[in-house]
This record gives structure tokens, sequence and C-alpha cells, in this order.
């Protein structure tokens, strides 16, 4: 009788699993944008009950609210399961990361926060404040989700920053007032025409001027990133930082110009809804950003008994040409 061999549990390779943090990351802006859509279409009492469309029939009728209402908890749903696959691939990712574990493990929690926030929404008959803390758990998931993607293409640890504690301080400034801006924007669509479903409340300030104190934040924002890439130019900071600071600069003028447009045009659904994207390209670009500030070098993965590390796929997953494939 021969002896019963160690069965031995699947390995996921560095680059398998930067592809389902990739997917995680895409449907969480798609559960952001598909909830923006049931917010502009007046879909969101579409579906009267939770976790079904009613009490009666699970799923929704043909009908374009039910639908839409409904479609998006699906999208939920298909965000819990690429974390949920994200955690198992973290567990038997080689070399293990208990950062990736962490935050996978985070992801999850999150999305279940989001849908029980999802369910508060239906039954207070869209709140205006359970729908803004909704919008804004989703931007948390969103934040979780891209360092997912960021940290799997790269070595563990902090880095080392390649720019000034003054650069990064106005950094840091520049998150926070992104952070206001998000906040100020959301309210600004809780006091608007758009409440998500027929009846439902609006918050008691008036459009205007929570207009006004949105764009206002987001003109101290942009002086600030502006001062922020005048130092960095100023100061010799690498290429790739001073490239991504102009490519976060250009998502927030493409947003701006959105923003301003939806305005002055009283708000269509369209181009609010293409604001809500713009949010999710901004705050990406942020961290996009500030990942840079503190550069690590590709995570070295050894390959076998005798064989040298090689180097793991990039942040975009792209395998460096000398890397060393094994046969």
């Amino acid at each position: 009788m021969q002896a019963s061999r160690a069965i031995k549990s699947p390995t996921v390779t560095p680059r398998a699993f930067l592809r389902v943090a990739q997917v995680t990351f895409g449907l969480t802006v798609l559960n952001i944008v598909s909830g923006g859509a049931v917010r502009l279409t007046d879909s969101g009492l579409g579906c009267p009950d939770w976790p079904g469309c009613y009490k009666q029939h699970f799923t929704p009728p043909l009908a374009l609210h039910p639908a839409l209402e409904f479609g998006n908890r699906i999208v939920v749903v298909a965000v819990c399961a690429a974390a949920i696959v994200a955690l198992v691939c973290a567990v038997h990712r080689a070399p293990r990361r208990g950062d990736l574990v962490a935050l996978s493990t985070a992801l999850i929690g999150g999305i279940v926060g989001e849908a029980v926030l999802g369910e508060i929404v239906v039954y207070s008959k869209l709140n205006p404040y359970a729908v803004m803390t909704h919008f804004v758990v989703g931007i948390a998931l969103l934040t979780v989700a891209c360092a997912l993607v960021l940290r799997a293409g790269r070595a563990p640890g902090r880095g080392v920053a390649k720019v000034t504690p003054r650069e990064l301080w106005v950094t840091r400034l520049a998150w926070g007032l992104l952070l206001l801006a998000v906040v100020a924007g959301t309210a600004t669509t809780a006091a608007g025409p758009h409440a998500g479903g027929v009846g439902a409340k609006r918050l008691p300030v008036p459009l205007a001027d929570m207009a006004r104190t949105h764009s206002g934040i987001v003109l101290i924002l942009v002086a600030v990133v502006l001062g922020l890439l005048y130092l960095l130019e100023g100061g010799g900071a690498p290429q790739s930082v001073r490239m991504r600071g102009r490519a976060m600069l250009a998502a927030m003028a493409a947003q701006g110009i959105v923003g301003y447009a939806q305005y002055w045009s009283h708000l269509p659904a369209l181009l609010v809804g293409v604001h809500v994207f713009g949010a999710t390209v901004v705050w990406s670009a942020m961290y996009w950003f500030a990942n840079e500030l503190w550069p690590h070098t590709p995570e070295a993965i050894p390959v076998g008994a005798g064989s040298g590390p090689r180097p793991a796929t990039s942040e975009l997953g792209v395998e460096p040409a000398n890397a060393v494939v094994p046969g």
C-alpha cells in the first residue's frame, strides 16, 4: 500500500492575484456608477423591499425602475463575490502577503456594511442623509480596492519617499480638500432635484448655496494642486511623480468642466451621471499620484530551489523584460 501523499493547496501567482484585484476594482467603480444611475432615474424605490424586490417575488418585474434598482443590487453581489475570491487568492498567494489579506478582508467587510446601508436607504424611503452615507462608504470601498491593485503590483513595505516632507504635507492637504469636495458634492446632489424616487425628502439647504460651497472647495483644491505641482517641478521630483501629478490635475479640470456644465444646464441626469463617474476617476487619480510618492521596487518572487528571485509584475501588470520565467 503506497503512502498517501500530502495534498498541496493550489498557489496563486502574483500576476494572477493582480488580475483579480483589477477586476474587483472595476466592479467597485461599476457599483458606484450603477448606484448613481438608480438615483438619477428615480429608481431608488423601484424595489420596495430588501434583499428581494418584493416580499412575494424576489426578482423584479420587467419594468425600468425595479430592474435598475435590482441591477444595482446584483452589482453589489458581484463585488462581494470578487472580494471573496480576492481574499481566497490572497491566502493562497505565493508568497503570501499579510497586507493583501488584510485589504481583501476589509473590502468584504465594507461591502457587507454597504449592503446594510442599502437596506436602510430603502426602508427609510431614501432619507437624504442615508443616501449620502451610502455614497461616501462607496468611495471608501473604492479606496480599498485601489490600494489592493497598487499594492499587488509592488514590493511590500512603506517604501522610501522621493519628495520632501513639505510636498508630502501639501499632498495630505489636497487629500483632505478632495474628501471635503466629495462630501460637499454629495450634499449638493442631496439638495438638488434628483431625489432618487418620487416624494423622497431633500436636504433642507438651498441648492445654490450648496453648489457654491462645493465649487469653492474645488477651486481651493485646484489651487493647492497647482502649488504642489510647482513645488514638484522646482524641487526636482522624479518624472513619474510629476507626470502623475499632471494627470491628476487634468482629471480635476475635466471634472470641473462637467460640474459647471451640469449646473448651468439645470442638472440633466446624464451629465450628473458623468460627474459621478468623474468623481471615481479623480479619487483614483489622487491615490495613484500619492502612491508614487513612496516608490517601491517590483516584488522579488522565488521561483524554486536553486533559482534566483525574479521580479513580480508591476502595478500595471507588466512583467519586466529581464524576468526569468520558469518553463
